[in-house]
Formats: C-alpha cells, structure tokens, sequence
C-alpha cells in the first residue's frame, strides 16, 4: 500500500492510501476513523499527486467532480450506500431517508448512517452531503464543523442555523401545544 498526506486549509490533516487498483483511504488523521499507517506501507508523495491536485482544486471552489480510480472495500451494503453517495450532486444535501430509499431498504436509515459513518473514502465519496431528516448536520467523519465548511464550501447559500433554530422552535411548540391539550 502506498500512502501520503495532504494539508488543507479547509479540511486540516488528511492522509490518502492506494495501490495500482485505485485509492482505498482519504480520511482524516484525527477523525474518527483515522487511517492507521501500517509499517509495510510505503510513502511516496508522487503517487497521489493528481488527487492531491483535484482536492486542492475542489478546496478552492474550483473543481465539482473528482477523475479519480477508487478502491474502496466493505460490505455489499456499504457499497451500495457509498455508490448513493455518488449520486448526490455537488451543492446538494439529502437526508439519510433518502439513501435508504435509494439503496431499496428504507426502514435501514441507521444502517445507512452507519455505512456513511465508515466511507473510507471521504470528500470524493461525498458523505458529508447526507443530514438528518429534518435539516439537522449529524455526525461526520472530520467533525460536524467540518462537515458544514464543506457543505458551504459547495453551496454558500445553504440554510443551517436559522432553518434548524426554527424547526427545533416549531418541534418545541407543537410539544407544549400537546402537553397543554392532552
């Protein structure tokens, strides 16, 4: 396994590993799931330079797609779900609900979740375009601050706090309203 690092403004610390079949890992050193850098494995800054290149371009809003061989490994569920991560557009966020369905098992929300949760290959595998049902940012490999530069980064217009606030507000209100009534 050959592997590297890549320093980044927006996502901090990030090592990347592959082979000739494609790259395996882009995750972050202190996420977590860090990539733990075997003794066998073998650094070589030139082999992931056009990746390198592309997320340098992406972290610059330059780039929407990425050409890159990957190799990521798991189960047949995890496969599917990280293939629906890939149908998400750039800009976009869908909810967790929404995987499942895409996936063809839509009571699995918290499997998907979970799958999500272990995308090996993050950024390029888009797993931060997933939130909660209700517009909520939930858990992400590189932390949730992270995954909100991220989702502005694609999308400067997207809604967070203020759509969050007023739906806990709605949630909350419709709480006391049952309490009051019941």
């Amino acid at each position: 396994m050959i592997y590297d690092t890549l320093e980044s403004d927006v996502a901090g610390s990030l090592v990347l590993a592959g082979d000739d079949t494609g790259l395996r890992y882009l995750n972050f050193i202190n996420g977590k799931h860090p990539v733990v850098i075997e003794k066998a494995w073998r650094r070589d800054p030139t082999h992931f330079t056009p990746v390198k290149d592309q997320l340098a371009a992406y972290f610059a809003g330059e780039r929407k797609t990425f050409d890159v061989n990957l190799f990521a490994q798991g189960t047949p569920f995890q496969m599917k779900v990280w293939s629906a991560l890939q149908e998400i557009p750039y800009g976009r966020v869908v909810s967790y609900q929404w995987i499942a369905k895409r996936v063809g098992n839509p009571a699995a929300v918290r499997a998907v979740g979970a799958a999500n949760g272990r995308n090996p290959i993050s950024i390029i595998i888009p797993c931060h375009r997933v939130i909660g049902k209700q517009g909520n940012l939930t858990g992400y490999g590189g932390g949730l601050d992270l995954k909100q530069r991220l989702i502005r980064l694609e999308n400067p217009k997207m809604p967070f706090i203020a759509s969050i606030l007023k739906r806990c507000l709605v949630e909350w209100v419709r709480g006391l309203t049952r309490t009051i009534y019941e």
